[in-house]
């Protein structure tokens, strides 16, 4: 059972520690333990609780309407309200309830009503990018247990892949042929991904070979396929090396073809290249690019 202070529970709702105490003292809507030094700490039931009231909030129902409810109908209140019919913050909300839960059928409801409603490229666009980048705050504060990351990762997972696979592989041999992969150590995936089903919905064909590939590895690769373009995801700073000397082996290689680095980490800093290795800033930049909508970048 997980523990929480005040901090953690506003890290997590986005319900300011102020607020989350009137609601304690006035309405006495969650009620927390307290240590033998009088600090307060809160249970799992308490974070679910505070997370279904700050769904109802958020989406135009009065404090005071929902300090009147029974527990019960207050999540069964929150979990009526539909995925594109509730707020942003809201469907955040929810989608965090159902990592802390670890409850498959309440992800499943709330991302394929906004799938279907909204389609799966905005659903990953406006719901599950900014969710992940709101987990990756969460697990700052250490209330986040690699377990409930693993369950939530892999279920996003399980979604972009079926997508690839509606779509198929592109079969047209006139398609430019694009080369995904992740390097040595680099585990996240997700990106690569969507990145893989971006490109499959522009109608390119996509080799993606996956992760920990070396930068000889690449190079035989690429002699094999002769793609277009090379693209990979930095999203996690290297062990054993910096970016800057992963640049320098990648351009050893003398790779046929321009190599495409996104990620976190690459903005904002300055590296020597050549040009063969050119850093991207988002997933918008990188469609232009080998749309031919924009000039390579340096």
């Amino acid at each position: 059972m997980a523990v929480y202070s005040i901090v953690d529970l506003e890290k997590i709702t986005g319900v300011k520690a102020h607020t989350i105490r009137t609601w304690e003292q006035r309405y006495g809507l969650i009620n927390p333990k307290r240590t033998q030094t009088n600090i307060r700490y809160y249970l799992d039931e308490d974070l679910r609780q505070l997370i279904n009231i700050s769904i109802l909030n958020k989406n135009g129902h009065k404090i005071s309407r929902i300090a009147s409810m029974a527990p019960g109908e207050i999540e069964q209140a929150a979990a009526s309200l539909s995925s594109p019919g509730i707020t942003r913050e809201g469907q955040f909300d929810a989608l965090t309830l159902s990592m802390m839960e670890m409850d498959e059928i309440k992800f499943d409801n709330l991302v394929n009503t906004h799938i279907q409603q909204l389609g799966f490229e905005r659903t990953m666009l406006e719901l599950i990018y900014p969710f992940l980048n709101k987990l990756g705050v969460i697990w700052l504060t250490g209330t986040v247990s690699p377990a409930q990351e693993n369950f939530i990762s892999a279920l996003i997972r399980q979604k972009i892949i079926a997508a690839i696979d509606r779509l198929g592989p592109g079969e047209s041999a006139q398609m430019e042929k694009i080369l995904l992969y992740l390097p040595e150590g680099e585990r996240q995936e997700l990106s690569l991904l969507f990145i893989h089903y971006l490109l499959l919905a522009r109608h390119f064909r996509v080799i993606n070979l996956g992760q920990d590939i070396s930068p000889s590895d690449l190079s035989t690769a690429c002699s094999l396929v002769q793609p277009a373009y090379v693209c990979t995801v930095i999203s996690t700073a290297f062990e054993t090396q910096s970016i800057q000397q992963y640049v320098d082996k990648l351009q050893r290689q003398q790779l046929p073809c321009p190599v495409f680095l996104l990620g976190y980490p690459v903005q904002g800093f300055e590296f020597r290249t050549n040009n063969q290795v050119q850093f991207v800033q988002d997933l918008d930049q990188l469609v232009q690019l080998v749309e031919g909508k924009l000039e390579e970048v340096g």
